[in-house]
């Protein structure tokens, strides 16, 4: 059998590549996201809860991930002929 339809995979070294930075720009979103809570449950802090960070930066960066992952899936590989 012919070598080139052996090794034929969907995705290429690139495509992991931006799987993998997408993967990363996820978590560092959901990271970013976590926290707020306070040792007492008697203590409401607004300010730490609705900090700028956890309601603007990190949703805009999951959603950024989710585009990298999303182009990482369509993109095509290059056939070399």
């Amino acid at each position: 059998m012919d070598d080139k339809k052996l090794n034929l995979f969907v995705f290429s070294k690139g495509n992991y590549k931006f799987l993998l930075i997408g993967l990363a720009i996820n978590v560092l979103g959901f990271i970013l996201m976590i926290g707020g809570a306070s040792d007492d449950p008697a203590k409401f802090d607004a300010g730490e809860l609705f900090h700028p960070v956890r309601i603007t930066i990190a949703p805009i960066l999951i959603v950024a991930g989710y585009i990298v992952i999303l182009y990482s899936i369509l993109k095509r590989r290059k056939i070399e002929k």
